[in-house]
């Protein structure tokens, strides 16, 4: 009996050794995964930037500026016409931007046949990219979340606080209002910008006042977008503005003279109080409206994104706070896209 108590005693002490000696420690083991799983499941975020012929330069300020402010994982959509995508492509790729990650999408106009009213007074507004954010899901496959950017941006902070704004249940996109923050009210003022309904809808007509919204309801604006794709589809967001283009095409519900945009009122109808809010400091806008009207600089210092809606864009002159968009601007290899100066 005692040799073979000795004897099991023996195995099992040979056991501990051998498990001591072979078996990797479970602390070991946790560092492995905590230091892979980082860049495993390091999240990517689309981010929509439209390059249309005549101001792509605008595309790779907007670029650079969000490239070299932060150290989250951006896949850059960018947006363009057939005839475009080469001149972006190598500019890019002839840059110091080639290190970005991207993928070229081409947007074709023919979507918007009769959908589009003819508008002399501002025919700018009428390119086929400026209605790209009304068809995201159709560009952007693979994402549940998605930030659309206007191409007169420059962002000064770290895109992935946008990403991070958080849309309420049941909302398809978040949007800035225009009545959001009390420092941009005296630009407002000073050069009689619309901040209301009133201003984008035509109120005359009985489709408009069926709708039911107080011409008094603050807008917003769609420069900037941070989108749900699932909800955007579900809700079937890309039918229900293309039903109000159809609409404004037979009964001219809307139009540039009003608000300054026809892409804007669309959204306007489609949105209203069912959207989320984006931090108003990530969409300072307006800089565009008044070659005079100026913002305090540590105002803008503060700012999280600088947008220059309006006629008065920083690659042309005249034009305000044109040294902050410059910071981020990068010439064209090609030569082709110059900036226009007083000395040029």
């Amino acid at each position: 009996v005692n040799q073979i108590l000795l004897l099991l005693l023996v195995l099992t002490v040979c056991a501990i050794l051998y498990n001591k000696v072979h078996q990797v420690p479970s602390v070991l083991r946790n560092e492995t995964v905590d230091l892979e799983s980082p860049e495993e499941m390091e999240e990517e975020i689309p981010v929509v930037i439209c390059a249309a012929a005549g101001r792509m330069g605008a595309a790779v300020a907007a670029i650079s500026s969000i490239y070299s402010n932060t150290e989250a994982n951006v896949l850059f959509y960018i947006v363009g016409l057939k005839t475009t995508i080469p001149h972006i492509r190598k500019w890019i790729e002839n840059s110091k931007l080639k290190e970005i990650k991207f993928k070229v999408v081409e947007f074709n106009p023919m979507v918007l046949k009769g959908k589009i009213r003819q508008d002399a007074s501002r025919p700018e507004l009428l390119q086929p990219l400026n209605f790209v954010r009304f068809y995201l899901p159709l560009l952007i496959q693979k994402h549940e979340k998605v930030i659309y950017l206007d191409d007169d941006v420059i962002v000064q902070g770290d895109i992935q606080e946008l990403y991070d704004t958080k849309l309420a249940p049941g909302h398809a996109a978040a949007f800035s209002d225009d009545c959001d923050l009390p420092s941009t009210h005296e630009m407002i003022r000073s050069v009689g910008m619309q901040n209301t309904y009133m201003g984008f809808l035509d109120y005359r007509k009985q489709a408009i006042r069926d709708l039911g919204i107080s011409p008094s309801t603050c807008s917003f604006n769609p420069g900037v977008i941070v989108a749900n794709m699932t909800e955007w589809k579900h809700q079937r967001i890309t039918k229900q503005l293309e039903k109000w283009m159809q609409r404004n095409v037979e009964e001219n519900l809307y139009s540039s003279t009003l608000g300054g945009g026809v892409a804007t009122s669309p959204m306007l109808i489609v949105f209203h109080g069912k959207h989320s809010s984006i931090n108003p400091m990530w969409h300072i806008r307006h800089l565009g409206w008044s070659p005079d009207a100026r913002y305090s600089e540590q105002f803008l210092q503060e700012a999280k994104l600088l947008h220059w809606n309006g006629r008065y864009k920083p690659w042309d002159y005249p034009s305000v706070h044109t040294d902050l968009w410059e910071n981020w601007f990068i010439a064209d290899p090609s030569g082709k896209f110059k900036l226009t100066r007083p000395d040029s």
